[in-house]
Order: structure tokens, then C-alpha cells, then sequence
């Protein structure tokens, strides 16, 4: 069955990527639309020329992401906050979520079957677009367990073929969602399911041993990736590539993560020794003492960290205790990574005196939401109110939150949902991808 025998599946795009063929020749490339073929050079170098930009407008014509399908959708005038803009898309969102079919497992493991297919179809980009970025690799480790869909826009949005990726699949999850997503991996050399799959049970240490998993893997790759930036299936660039690779060449070896205090409240957290089942239960079993002398510092399960700190928290045998003795704790990555980014000696952390506290708000990690926190800036809260939905108190965003987010200088942002608005992640994905060919905002 070919893919256009789904009604689903938007055929036009098909005939729209006949007329334009990319070509992928190592690092050289063709456009059978040129009248003289460009190559990767003349988007590397020379970007302000008129042949660099009548390349870059041909290759835009194959990769947009921009679909007749969204109508009047001005993306550049939400982006940038007009009211009336955002206003359409609010309505627009509210018709088509009624009636969009998303791709499902099926549809993927049957487009994947011709890999050279599945990458054009989907418009993936697969050629580094500058020497700066094929020059600083970049690894990923992405811990999902449900809507196929959304990981693999995830992917296409943070993908280049210079990065290498993880991919750590809940062992809970269905069988055709993981028949989907080693379908999906298997078209590309540098992105790879997980080795070992963990059982993942909220706010216990399968979350942090996924993660773990994927590192693990990651460094026994043959890339020499620079920094590590972890993510879920919920997750979303708000950078290019080219712009995230600017932002950790600019930490010089440091680290990026939420490292604060913790709260009375937070430090129950590790007292008590706490089972997991099918979920996580506190005991009345007091824990002994943390093996190390440095203090606990909270956070969030979000990180950016260097090649050195992955190495070296697999090699150091008192951060390899600590690990140890949070394994029986309430939501370890909240502690654990926020704790050996303070710990001494550790590449890329910080000291542990309060002046190197970092907020989520300051780090560069992840931007996140929480409902509690929302309100007018002018006055003094975190963020303003989410135009989205709430999912355990944090904003799942909506069209009109994409004017503050994007100003923001977090690398990713945490959640997004196609089923609660799928109009904001078109725009945030058209925006990318002008902005990757074009280098300019859209």
C-alpha cells in the first residue's frame, strides 16, 4: 500500500518534492531546479551574495514546512504578536484539531520501508549548513513513551546529521509505538534506540537510569560529540542548530541547569527510602546520611552538560556512591544532576556557594511554565499567563504564547501537544526552518 492510499496523508507534498529533488552527496549537494547546481558551499560561505541567495530560496522551495493546509496562517505576525494574527490562530487551531488525523504507527512503519522516501517526504535536512556546526557535534538523549508523531517532528526539528541521538523507548510503551520508532531510527546512521530500555515509573530512579542508559551509549559512539542536552517527547526547540551551537560554545566547558537551595519541603525528598512499584510510596525507613560532603542542591530533570561531566560521573567512584544512595529516593533527577553540577571537581560544574545558584529562568536548559508562577510580568510574575492548557501544573503552550517564548534564551521548552494546540508547533517549526535557510527571523 503506498502512502497517498492514506487519506490522511497530505499528497501534494509528495508531488511537490517531485518537481524539487534534493540530492545528498556526503557533504556536497545538488538542486535539480538551479539552472547551475549549487553546493553546499554557496551556503556556507557567502551568504549575503545573490547566488548564495537564489541557492538558499531553491532549497527553501523543497524543506519549507509551510502546508496549504494552513490557509491564512501568518506565523510571522504570531511570532511576533499581533493580536489578530494569534487570534486566527486560535480559531483555526479549534477547527482543524477536530478534524486533523495525526500520523500514527502504521503510517510511519510503512513510509520508513524506503528510507530515501521517508526522509524527503518528511523534508529532513541532511547535510551540515555550516562548517561552524559540522565542526561542533552535538548528542541527544530522548526519553519517550507515547505519540509517535510528535517525537518524530521532535526529532526532524533538532536534527542534523553531524548530531548523534539516543533514543530511550519506555519499555511500558506499546509494541507498535516501538516497532515505529526503531523504524524510524533505522533510517539514519546517527540516531539509535537505547541499548537497554527501562521501565519508567514517575518520580523514580528509572528516569534518571534512562537517561544513564543513553549516555552510556552515547559515549561508546564513534562521535566526538561535544555537549550532551537531554529531552522527552513533550519537548521543543525554540533555536536552530546553528544557534544552539553558538549558545554552548559561549559556556566554554561549563554546564547549564537549574541548581538551587532546596526547600524544606523538597529535602523529605531524600530522608525517607521510598519502593517502587507501579508507583512510587514513601516508607517510615529513615535513609543514612548522603556519601558525600558537599550539600544537595534541587532542580529539574533538564540538563545541558559537557562531554568531560558524562565521563566523569561514569568514572568517579564518590559520584558513583552518590548515585548509589539516591536511587531509593522521590524524583531523584531533581536532585542528582542539580547536586553533582555543585559538587567540586566535577568538569563544568560550579562552587557550591549560594552566589552560583542558577534558576531554571537563568539556565539555559529548558523553559517551562508552572501554573503558580504566571501572571503580568509588569508586576512582578515569572511569565505571563498560558494561552494553552495546564498538565501537572505546567503550561502546555498555545498560539500566543510563542511571542514571549521565543525571545527567550533557554535552548528547548517543555510541553507542547499537537492534540492541544497544533497551530503553535506549526509555526514554531516554520520559524526554524526559515530561519535555518535563511538565517534571518521569518
Amino acid at each position: 500500500m503506498s502512502v497517498c492510499d492514506f487519506k490522511q496523508f497530505r499528497c501534494f507534498q509528495l508531488q511537490k518534492l517531485l518537481i524539487l529533488t534534493l540530492l545528498t552527496f556526503s557533504t556536497t549537494f545538488l538542486i535539480k531546479y538551479a539552472s547551475i547546481p549549487c553546493t553546499l558551499k554557496d551556503f556556507q560561505d557567502g551568504e549575503d551574495s545573490t547566488r548564495s541567495q537564489s541557492c538558499r530560496e531553491d532549497l527553501y522551495k523543497v524543506l519549507s514546512l509551510r502546508t496549504k493546509e494552513k490557509g491564512d496562517l501568518n506565523c510571522s505576525k504570531i511570532i511576533k504578536g499581533d493580536s489578530d494574527a494569534v487570534k486566527r490562530g486560535h480559531q483555526l487551531n479549534a477547527v482543524t484539531k477536530k478534524i486533523t488525523v495525526h500520523l500514527n504507527e502504521t503510517m510511519y512503519l510503512n513510509i520508513t520501508n524506503d528510507c530515501h522516501y521517508f526522509k524527503e517526504f518528511r523534508k529532513y535536512i541532511t547535510v551540515p549548513m555550516s562548517k561552524e556546526e559540522e565542526d561542533f557535534p552535538i548528542a541527544y538523549s530522548m526519553v519517550i513513551h507515547k505519540n509517535i508523531e510528535m517525537f518524530e517532528r521532535l526529532l526532524r526539528a533538532v536534527y542534523a546529521p553531524q548530531n548523534i541521538y539516543c533514543v530511550h523507548v519506555d519499555e511500558k510503551s506499546k509494541k507498535k509505538f516501538k516497532e515505529a520508532v526503531r523504524a524510524i531510527t533505522s533510517c539514519f546512521d546517527n540516531v539509535f534506540v537505547a541499548s537497554k530500555l527501562e521501565r519508567v515509573v514517575y518520580a523514580s530512579w528509572s528516569r534518571v537510569q534512562a537517561d544513564l542508559n543513553c549516555m552510556d551509549d552515547l559515549l561508546r559512539s564513534n562521535v566526538q560529540w561535544r555537549y550532551l542536552l537531554n529531552t522527552c517527547g513533550t519537548d521543543f526547540p525554540l533555536k536552530t542548530n546553528a544557534e544552539i551551537v553558538r549558545a554552548l560554545k559561549t559556556l566554554n566547558g561549563k554546564n547549564s541547569l537549574e541548581s538551587e537551595t532546596p526547600s524544606q519541603h523538597k529535602q523529605s525528598r531524600w530522608k525517607y527510602h521510598f519502593e517502587v512499584g507501579d508507583h512510587i510510596s514513601e516508607t517510615a525507613t529513615e535513609k543514612e546520611p548522603s556519601p558525600i560532603s558537599s550539600p544537595i542542591f534541587t532542580g529539574n530533570a533538564y540538563f545541558i552538560v559537557s562531554r568531560d561531566f558524562v565521563k566523569y560521573i561514569f568514572e568517579e567512584p564518590q559520584v558513583q556512591k552518590f548515585i548509589d544512595w539516591v536511587k531509593d529516593t522521590y524524583s531523584p533527577d531533581e536532585h542528582l544532576w542539580a547536586t553533582l553540577n555543585r559538587m567540586p571537581g566535577v568538569p563544568g560544574s560550579s562552587p557550591y556557594s549560594n552566589k552560583y545558584e542558577l534558576s531554571d529562568m537563568n539556565a539555559m536548559a529548558r523553559m517551562v511554565k508552572w501554573s503558580y508562577n504566571e501572571g503580568d510580568i509588569t508586576k512582578g510574575a515569572d511569565y505571563p499567563i498560558c494561552t494553552g492548557t495546564h498538565r501537572r501544573a505546567v503550561c502546555v503552550y498555545g498560539t500566543g504564547d510563542l511571542n514571549w517564548l521565543l525571545k527567550q534564551h533557554h535552548l528547548l521548552a517543555n510541553k507542547f501537544d499537537p492534540d492541544v494546540d497544533d497551530v503553535a508547533i506549526n509555526c514554531i517549526e516554520e520559524y526554524l526552518r526559515y530561519k535555518t535557510l535563511y538565517r534571518n527571523d521569518l
